[in-house]
């Protein structure tokens, strides 16, 4: 079985066997420009235990442009981002997470999942290796792909701020 560490510090996401913890992907991310934190509305990247709630995506195109969980029949370009200049583009693929620590990232103000915390594709030039997003883990297209191939449903993922 595998399981996903997410390192904000490195800004990094690995895939690990859970049986024998070898890592058996690695991958630079973008999580939020704002830090960490749990609270709704702060538009941090959550920490600790969640699982992958839902995955939805399966089989659209590379740059599938997603609002609310579903494919607009839009293909990100620059001509788009023009249009939506303020738009925060979630492509490709969606992995929505969900918290399993009560009061932590499960319920409450502190709700991952209510907070509509994904890994998500960005366009292609958004740097990773970097915070920038608004708390979801942003991933390259053609990593989020293989990732997405990789896990289910159920998989585990533990988000550390990689302070210790």
């Amino acid at each position: 079985m595998l399981c996903i560490g997410v390192n904000i510090k490195d800004q990094t996401l690995s895939v690990n066997d859970s049986v024998n913890g070898v890592r058996i992907k690695s991958y630079l991310v973008s999580t939020s420009k704002y830090g960490v934190g749990q609270e709704m509305g702060s538009y941090k990247t959550p920490i600790g235990k969640h699982y992958i709630r839902a995955k939805i995506g399966d089989g659209a195109p590379s740059n599938a442009v997603f609002v609310s969980r579903r494919r607009t029949g839009e293909i990100f370009n620059s001509d788009l981002r023009e249009q939506f200049p303020q738009r925060d583009w979630i492509l490709t693929r969606i992995m929505w997470l969900s918290g399993c620590e009560l009061g932590v990232n499960r319920l409450g103000q502190v709700d991952t999942m209510r907070r509509f915390i994904y890994i998500h594709g960005a366009p292609d030039d958004v740097e990773m290796g970097i915070p920038g997003s608004i708390g979801c883990i942003r991933m390259r297209n053609v990593d989020l792909v293989e990732l997405f191939d990789l896990v289910d449903v159920g998989t585990s993922v533990n988000i550390d701020n990689g302070e210790g």
